[in-house]
């Protein structure tokens, strides 16, 4: 399959561009930024050809893999969709739900195939252990994910949307990815603002069953802090190690994009985060549960 990669950062080049340089049922054929100098330092980094026009990418290739912020994903992938590319997209695929509804028309419209790039979801050992889990009676699961990325030497640390939107936008959709498939869909949300940034989000979840997420991208340096703990009638089971790299993680969601049948990370299920991730905000915002 012939890719373009969207996206100049450090996550486009060392994950995204990286796995397709190496992945061997794929061509990175171009790169596309919205800075061209960035574009072609990116190109030439990677064995590819820049370019300046996005359409003209677009014709040279079948799929397209984004690392952009979620706002500009979202306009230039329902582009990307109605030109008849298939969309290996990063989360979240947008920052507003009727963004995210339009790219989903747009995909299906289209009949392109679609995967999002949730890291966890195509690590092996976190697939396993979904995999062995599913269905089981969990009840509840308690989520921390307390990073901090705007400390200095961070490749993220100036990323504007990041600053503005958190670590509810950030890596709320790493939470969720995993809680979901254990839990069920997300129907009623709860959540406060604390220190640092924080968000706290209580979701109740189909069935019944809650999880409690503790999100920031803000934390002290000295306050790191990542646990997934989930509990059922037959005990409690931790999320285990990673046991792939992103890279070699990213290789796993481009076998899912080039493979037969779809997968559950698909464009329907990143939107459905995004609607989970618009009530919690605002529900943080006028302190109030919303319905999912």
């Amino acid at each position: 399959m012939r890719f373009g990669l969207l996206g100049t950062g450090y996550w486009a080049t060392r994950t995204q561009g990286t796995a397709l340089v190496a992945h061997p049922n794929a061509e990175l054929v171009g790169v596309w930024g919205r800075d061209p100098a960035k574009a072609e330092a990116a190109a030439a980094g990677l064995g590819a050809r820049p370019y300046t026009d996005v359409d003209a990418l677009l014709a040279d290739v079948d799929a397209v893999a984004i690392a952009l912020p979620p706002d500009v994903q979202a306009t230039l992938a329902t582009r990307a969709a109605a030109a008849g590319k298939h969309l290996l997209l990063d989360k979240p695929i947008a920052l507003d739900v009727a963004a995210a509804d339009a790219l989903a028309d747009a995909v299906d419209a289209a009949g392109v195939r679609s995967v999002v790039f949730f890291t966890n979801r195509f690590v092996p050992s976190v697939t396993a252990f979904l995999d062995e889990r599913a269905g089981g009676d969990w009840y509840a699961a308690r989520i921390t994910m307390h990073a901090s990325i705007f400390r200095p030497g961070s490749p993220y640390a100036e990323s504007a949307w990041r600053r503005e939107h958190g670590g509810l936008w950030d890596v709320g959709p790493h939470a969720l990815s995993v809680v979901v498939p254990l839990l069920g869909d997300v129907v009623e949300v709860t959540a406060v603002e604390g220190p640092r940034d924080t968000t706290h989000v209580i979701a109740t979840h189909a069935g019944g069953a809650a999880s409690a997420l503790s999100l920031t991208i803000n934390a002290a340096p000295s306050a790191l802090s990542f646990e997934w703990v989930f509990f059922g009638e037959n005990g409690v089971a931790e999320l285990p190690l990673a046991d792939a790299t992103p890279v070699e993680a990213f290789g796993r969601a481009v076998d899912a994009l080039i493979g037969e049948g779809a997968h559950p990370c698909d464009v329907h299920f990143g939107r459905s985060v995004v609607r989970v991730l618009a009530a919690a905000e605002t529900a943080r915002r006028e302190r109030r549960s919303v319905e999912v």
